[in-house]
């Protein structure tokens, strides 16, 4: 008998430790990165080009601004009107970053953060610095978000819808609950929101010698306006006479009693009709920015007008629907002057220049640079 063969047996393969586990799925995990990269990319590329962006910032600028609503009535927890302005501020961040073609991701991320941190110390100096940042930022925001207007009601509707946004603002800037001393803090934003608003218009208008004869001597009469209507106001407060000051004052009074408010001056007088003229021009000829960025006189004292104690909300409200009204009226006579002066004469050129001012600019969601 033949004796069998012994059968070998099988050899087992070595048991795989953890360590070589994980670095083999690192190696394959770093092989397909590239892959996944691409498609991550050109999915928030799609996402970007879509409206999604667009809802949730109307989204988390409503929410935030019913939370400030119910702070100030009040309703709901303490902790609204805080949660609200920093929502409103970073959401208003992000706009302004998307519409000066800078990072939104980045300096909204940087804006929610700043934000957490105000309200997680709690201290005055940040809560006030909070609230300047998010004034002149608003201030900024609504003339950028601004785009042209070839008819008198299209500019009507343009500074309608500055004033609101700034209105929004303004309830961010009362949220933080800031200490401040108001002439200084008006002062303050006014002056920062005007370099802002100058610093973006010089890269829009090409730089000064985008000007022209024209936009040098709008731009050098808008500052004197400016100036002395700062000036005016400021004297009057320090130097003036019993009997202009009562005067004035009597005036004044007899608006708030029969009226329920007063217009701000330089939302009125300077802010609105430079907004509404600046659009109109800008439809026609790329200096119309430099008469733009006077509108931060309006939207920055839009934003400001909860911070004094003294004045209702009705009449702050009111004052500022009034300044909003007197001032379209005035950027109306302006522009008509305008064109009596440099348009054509005649319904039917007129028609015709309105048909042919379609000087392009992108859309009031998208980046202007």
């Amino acid at each position: 008998m033949s004796t069998p063969t012994p059968r070998r047996r099988a050899e087992r393969p070595a048991s795989r430790s953890p360590i070589d586990w994980a670095h083999r799925r690192v190696e394959s995990w770093t092989e397909q990165w590239p892959e996944r990269w691409t498609a991550w990319k050109s999915r928030a590329e799609a996402v970007g080009r879509s409206r999604v962006p667009l809802f949730v910032w109307v989204g988390i600028v409503m929410a935030g601004t019913a939370m400030l609503v119910c702070a100030m009535v009040p309703v709901g927890p303490e902790w609204f009107g805080g949660v609200g302005s920093v929502a409103v501020s970073s959401a208003y961040v992000w706009g302004l970053a998307v519409r000066t073609g800078g990072r939104p991701v980045v300096f909204g991320c940087l804006a929610l953060a700043m934000g957490i941190t105000v309200l997680v110390l709690d201290r005055e100096s940040l809560r006030t610095g909070a609230a300047v940042l998010t004034c002149v930022v608003t201030a900024v925001l609504a003339v950028m978000a601004t785009v042209p207007a070839v008819r008198l009601r299209h500019a009507a509707r343009e500074a309608t819808y500055a004033t609101g946004l700034a209105a929004i603002g303004s309830l961010a800037v009362v949220g933080f609950e800031p200490v401040i001393t108001l002439a200084r803090f008006e002062y303050t934003t006014l002056a920062l929101a005007l370099l802002g608003a100058f610093g973006v218009v010089y890269r829009l208008g090409a730089g000064l010698h985008g000007l022209g004869r024209r936009g040098t001597l709008t731009v050098v009469i808008g500052a004197a306006l400016l100036a002395v209507t700062l000036a005016y106001a400021e004297l009057l407060r320090e130097y003036g006479t019993e009997g202009v000051v009562s005067t004035l004052f009597d005036a004044v009074g007899w608006t708030r009693t029969h009226l329920g408010a007063f217009p701000r001056p330089i939302e009125t007088l300077l802010g609105i009709p430079a907004l509404a003229w600046g659009c109109h021009m800008r439809a026609r000829r790329r200096q119309g920015w430099w008469v733009c960025a006077f509108g931060v006189a309006a939207t920055a004292s839009v934003s400001q007008a909860l911070l004094n104690p003294s004045v209702s909300l009705l009449e702050s409200g009111l004052s500022v629907l009034y300044g909003l009204a007197v001032g379209l009226v005035l950027g109306f006579l302006v522009i008509r002057t305008d064109l009596a002066l440099t348009g054509p004469r005649g319904a039917r050129a007129r028609r015709a220049e309105e048909a042919a001012a379609v000087r392009p600019e992108p859309r009031r969601t998208r980046a202007l640079l």
